[in-house]
């Protein structure tokens, strides 16, 4: 190497060890501020996701971005449960007493009316000009028996009749339910039935005017099916698998509510039409607004033990569609069921048989307590729900059922009522209308006036079609 090579090797070197000059200031700055703004831009995002987005909308955004459930501004605990009694109340009624409670049955006059509310049938053009099949349930082959003990239900609805062992209502079609939308599908599905073309954005317009809405009571679907579709329907509780055997063979199709929980989800209320049976497997076949019909399209199966056990979280409630020249053959189907006092007798019965078995059952208690609601027993009522709430209701329960809210109002237990809407107002009760009524009724019942008026406001606002609320809001 020459003397000069090695005189511009040392150079290089020597350039090399130098330290680099610093980044110019404005880069700094820049990279700085990029990133505050990364960071607020995340924060404001994340407010806006959980205090801005509305439920669906933040479904929607976890359905693409799945780890953004981890900032939901509600997550129970895997042991959320309706909250306990908070009443200090001590009551002269047991749970013994409620276990022994024996009525008198009911003589059910011929005379009484199917309907509690008056039918006021419109939109026939809805129909289709074949409204009425008049074609008999097909029975199904039959098949190997299927193994499958099926608990013991109430006493048939029609005594000494003998069922087919089969039975299926064909023309049913089924509805996939959109976001939050299982009643109105639902209904929309059995009223095909009868021909009925319109689709359930139809019968959501006057179940839940605002898509948020997490329940639709039977009572309102019925009200729904009787006022605007030509088609009549009825709501009872306290029914059986027998009941509903006989109900589809005599070619009436029939939802009941049921408790679900889907995959990886926690416990909700949900509604399935019934479409047929089968003895010989132990099957009920269903059309489920978010389950589908089963891979051959012929309703998802279902063993009697699991409807039993679904069916009975929401005490055996169904409802029944018909059309006019049915009635007096559904009258005869129903025997006592046509009065919905005897309907709710024979519920009691059939709690009060199943706390006995298993007095851990939560279930059971708080259909003891529905029953006694509708029989106006309300401060036994009250003493059923809060051995009910001793055993870990499902937390989302109060966003379907509202006995208890009934009956602690009716004996005074306004604390109690206020406990049970607070908690649904922080756990996505803030989407049923009835949670913001009875917030109203109590403070209506104290005296204060305004802010019994504001709750009746935020439960129109919830569902501006809520008659209860506007009654209520009008007489303060």
């Amino acid at each position: 190497m020459s003397v000069k090579e090695q005189h511009q090797l040392v150079d290089f070197v020597e350039q090399g060890n130098k330290p680099l000059p610093p980044p110019p200031r404005w880069l700094m700055w820049l990279a700085v501020g990029g990133t505050i703004i990364a960071v607020l831009g995340f924060a404001i995002s994340l407010l806006v996701f959980r205090e801005v987005l509305r439920p669906g909308q933040q479904q929607r955004l976890i359905d693409a971005v799945p780890f953004m459930e981890a900032f939901l501004p509600y997550r129970p605990s895997p042991n959320a449960a309706v909250p306990t009694p908070v009443s200090n109340l001590e009551s002269a009624i047991s749970a013994d007493d409620l276990l022994s409670i024996s009525l008198a049955p009911t003589t059910t006059p011929s005379s009484t009316p199917l309907q509690v509310q008056a039918i006021v049938p419109t939109q026939v053009a809805l129909l289709t000009s074949t409204v009425y099949p008049t074609s008999t349930p097909q029975l199904l082959p039959t098949t190997t028996p299927f193994n499958t003990v099926v608990p013991e239900t109430t006493t048939p609805i029609v005594s000494n009749t003998i069922l087919p062992s089969t039975a299926y209502l064909n023309g049913v079609r089924h509805v996939q339910q959109t976001w939050n939308n299982c009643g109105p599908a639902t209904i929309t599905i059995a009223l095909s039935y009868y021909g009925w073309v319109a689709e359930q954005e139809y019968a959501a317009s006057f179940l839940k005017p605002d898509d948020e809405d997490k329940n639709v009571s039977p009572s309102e679907m019925v009200a729904f099916v009787n006022e605007q579709t030509g088609v009549r329907a009825l709501t009872r509780m306290g029914g059986n698998l027998d009941l509903v055997k006989t109900l589809l063979s005599s070619e009436f199709p029939v939802v009941i509510s049921i408790g679900y929980s889907p995959e990886g989800e926690d416990w909700l209320g949900h509604y399935r039409a019934i479409v047929g049976y089968d003895d010989s497997q132990q099957v009920f076949y269903a059309y489920d607004s978010y389950l589908g019909t089963g891979e051959d399209g012929y309703g998802i199966r279902v063993t009697y033990q699991d409807i039993e056990r679904a069916w009975q979280q929401f005490n055996y409630n169904f409802i029944v569609l018909y059309s006019q020249e049915q009635e007096e053959q559904l009258r005869t189907v129903l025997g006592e069921y046509v009065d919905p006092v005897r309907a709710a007798e024979t519920a009691l019965v059939t709690a009060q048989d199943q706390a006995r078995v298993d007095p851990r059952d939560g279930f059971a208690w708080f259909n003891i307590g529905t029953a006694l609601v509708k029989l106006e027993r309300y401060e036994e009522a009250a003493v059923a729900f809060d051995q009910a709430r001793r055993r870990e209701l499902p937390w989302r329960m109060l966003w379907y059922q509202f006995g208890p809210y009934e009956a602690y109002f009716n004996v005074g237990r306004y604390d109690d009522v206020i406990a049970l809407v607070n908690t649904n107002l922080i756990n996505g009760g803030n989407y049923v209308e009835e949670t913001y009524f009875w917030q109203g009724r109590v403070f209506a019942a104290l005296g204060q006036t305004e802010q019994a008026a504001a709750a009746f406001r935020a439960a129109l606002r919830q569902n501006p079609l809520f008659t209860a609320a506007q009654q209520a809001l009008d007489t303060l």
